[in-house]
């Protein structure tokens, strides 16, 4: 490794006209390095607008697919090509096409935490931050399909009053928190606002004053006039609200709160992509052209 990695990277990246992408769950020193630190709307928007001709993912298979999608022309790389996502692995194109020939009428709404392939299979793709206005979108006339995670998919169903059909599907991450850790949580720091993951139970997202996404919870500390806050996600996300908020007081709803997909990136590792260029990602183009369909209608919504 280079004895100043950042100033490799930074260097590297100016040679190469590279822009890198990060997500708020990636380690530190990886979301120090990165030109944009965003969650995964924030990050398919840049990845959408970018006029840099090598796009640098620092986050999992899912999001650097979508970086493809949305940029056939250009050089996609994940540092880490091993760093997966276990609820996108719970629904294949597969299995989401025999569903859809039991249901013809469905709308398949599927969260941007799938595969290429399931996207091609969907109508449009959700965020965390958007999945509300994207449900509202669509006509109230055709039934929903949600696919795959079955705890955003509840929490919309619940705020839009919409019948969706759910997807069993689950991120192991936030699926685990329990509704005893949260109460335990605010009884050890009973002044604090409790802010969670829609991808939480449903019994978990009841209890907490606020269901966000990481850029949601972003938004919020920044404006809130509370000084201490329980955090119910990826413990990635600390780093930026210390750095953004160093006057308040953050405390994760669980110990152990770690995707460790997100944490195989290594700054050796980025250095090494920029190095060789190296591992590009490609998406068949018959499979590019039908999730792009989805992604940009995903986008277009305000």
């Amino acid at each position: 490794m280079p004895r100043d990695p950042i100033e490799y990277v930074w260097k590297r990246k100016e040679e190469l006209n590279a822009v890198i992408l990060a997500h708020y769950y990636q380690r530190p020193e990886i979301q120090e390095a990165a030109d944009f630190v965003g969650d995964s709307l924030q990050l398919a928007i840049q990845a959408a607008r970018t006029d840099a001709a090598v796009i640098v993912f620092c986050g999992v298979m899912f999001m650097a697919e979508s970086a493809k999608i949305l940029n056939p022309d250009k050089i996609v790389i994940l540092p880490e090509p091993k760093a997966g996502c276990p609820m996108a692995d719970m629904a294949t194109a597969q299995q989401l096409r025999a569903k859809k020939a039991t249901l013809p009428q469905v709308q398949v709404v599927s969260y941007v935490n799938s595969s290429a392939e399931v996207k091609a299979e969907s109508d449009i793709c959700c965020t965390s931050s958007n999945a509300v206005q994207v449900v509202e979108s669509l006509s109230a006339d055709v039934p929903i399909l949600f696919v795959p995670d079955q705890n955003l998919g509840n929490y919309v169903a619940r705020r839009t009053g919409r019948d969706i059909m759910l997807w069993e599907g689950y991120c192991p991450v936030h699926h685990q928190v329990s509704l005893a850790q949260l109460l335990e949580a605010k009884r050890a720091h009973p002044g604090a606002i409790v802010v969670v993951h829609p991808e939480c139970p449903p019994e978990v997202i009841d209890a907490a004053d606020y269901a966000l996404s990481t850029g949601g919870m972003l938004e919020l500390v920044e404006t809130s006039p509370a000084r201490e806050f329980i955090v119910g996600t990826e413990e990635g996300l600390l780093y930026q609200l210390r750095k953004r908020n160093p006057d308040k007081q953050f405390y994760l709803l669980k110990t152990e709160f770690v995707c460790p997909d997100m944490k195989l990136t290594t700054m050796d590792k980025l250095v090494q992509a920029l190095a060789n260029l190296k591992p590009q990602i490609e998406v068949p183009e018959e499979v590019r052209v039908k999730a792009y369909r989805a992604l940009d209608r995903m986008i277009r919504i305000k």
